[in-house]
């Protein structure tokens, strides 16, 4: 069974803050007529980068994680409050891969109605070698025709990979 869009609201009914019945507006809001408490739930941002070596291969990690344990995507993760998604692209790529990237132009954003992330996808360029982590238990510059599309861990990784496939003119 698929998790459910927000789980903070699945099986709401009460206020967080009094303990009253709310109004439930699944998946997007609840708020109470009794304390005024309210609470609205949005997508969370997701900053990326695909990086490219100096040979212009693209580096490409398997997750070391659910979701999509053992399949191939590039670097990202949730933005920060306090930091831009530029800012966050470049952490998660020091996260990941122990690599400092320079980022390029923006690949797309990327978004589904039935998930609760919006992807923000940069073109980078690699400042240096790949290392594994823990979030990267494989990693592998991949030339664009080589690319594992049928092993990818997400939709949002093989869009991604086309737009910035057809960009790059490969």
């Amino acid at each position: 069974m698929p998790e459910p869009l927000n789980p903070a609201l699945a099986e709401a009914r009460f206020c967080p803050r009094c303990g009253r019945e709310a109004e439930v507006r699944y998946p997007r809001s609840i708020r109470c007529p009794h304390c005024g408490y309210g609470a609205y739930y949005n997508p969370k941002p997701v900053a990326c980068a695909i990086p490219v070596d100096a040979d212009g291969r693209i580096v490409l990690l398997r997750r070391g994680f659910d979701p999509g344990k053992g399949r191939w995507t590039f670097p990202g993760g949730f933005v920060d409050l306090g930091e831009s998604v530029e800012e966050a692209a470049r952490r998660e790529v020091g996260e990941e891969l122990r690599m400092a990237v320079e980022l390029g132009a923006l690949v797309g954003v990327y978004s589904r109605d039935d998930d609760h992330v919006v992807l923000i996808v940069y073109a980078a360029r690699a400042l240096g070698e790949p290392a594994l982590t823990a979030e990267a238990v494989e990693v592998r510059a991949f030339a664009p025709r080589e690319l594992p599309w049928d092993d990818l861990a997400f939709w949002s990784t093989a869009v991604a990979l086309r737009d910035f496939t057809r960009e790059a003119g490969s």
